[in-house]
């Protein structure tokens, strides 16, 4: 029975481990300790943070922003530099709307090394700051895979690391439906989420659409939706709820 069980996790681990997988090695619960690293928050508060990763794009960014100023909410981009670089009125645009900005490397590497890393950030902040006169303090990993190394070269630079809820994670990357990555984040939204969704990085068309039917819904039950800052300084305050 162990050796059976045991090639049993080993397959379910290769089947659905990679998307969780960080190659850490003080883990989650250490992180959310010290605060470098969020996740989502415990709260009983009905707030929600949606962001977008892989942008800007002259077509998608723009139509997620006519969303989002539909429902008058504000969300937090993480800002690839060379579309930054390109889309320039996009950066623009969601700065001026409101939006908060973060910075997600200059060129979206899956392997990089520390110096790189550096480099990257700098870059990226260089770009969003000659373009709105901000620089960005969040920082997510590209696929949400970090090291001790890299939490340390972030944080060293100023920056808090910010992933997502484990259960909001949209795929719509994938362009699954627009029904499936709607249903992925009604079924599982509780008050604290981060959900992951792209603006840029291929078609985003489903995500729009999706957008429309996730935002009215939620706001029906009562949830407010709040950029990652805000969501990050509702937790220091104090008002999370105890564990």
């Amino acid at each position: 029975m162990t050796a059976r069980y045991v090639l049993f996790l080993a397959i379910v681990m290769s089947l659905f481990g990679a998307s969780l997988t960080v190659n850490a090695n003080k883990g989650r619960h250490y992180y959310e300790q010290t605060g470098e690293v969020v996740w989502d928050i415990n709260t009983d508060d009905k707030i929600i943070a949606l962001t977008f990763d892989d942008g800007p794009h002259p077509q998608y960014t723009a139509a997620i922003l006519d969303v989002l100023a539909k429902y008058d909410i504000k969300a937090t981009f993480f800002i690839i530099g060379k579309n930054a670089e390109k889309y320039p009125s996009m950066i623009l645009r969601s700065y001026s709307e409101g939006h908060e900005l973060a910075n997600h490397t200059y060129s979206h590497p899956f392997k990089i090394s520390m110096a790189e890393l550096r480099e990257e950030l700098r870059q990226t902040n260089e770009v969003i700051y000659s373009i709105t006169g901000f620089s960005p303090t969040l920082f997510r990993p590209v696929g949400g895979n970090y090291t001790d190394q890299m939490i340390n070269v972030a944080v060293e630079d100023g920056y808090k690391v910010v992933m997502w809820s484990w259960h909001q994670d949209t795929l719509d990357w994938k362009q699954p439906g627009v029904e499936k990555i709607a249903q992925k984040v009604l079924k599982g939204a509780s008050p604290g989420d981060v959900i992951l969704f792209h603006d840029g990085g291929g078609n985003r068309t489903q995500t729009i659409q999706a957008l429309e039917k996730i935002i009215p819904t939620l706001q029906k039950q009562g949830y407010t939706f709040v950029t990652m800052s805000e969501l990050i300084e509702h937790r220091e305050q104090g008002k999370l709820k105890a564990h």
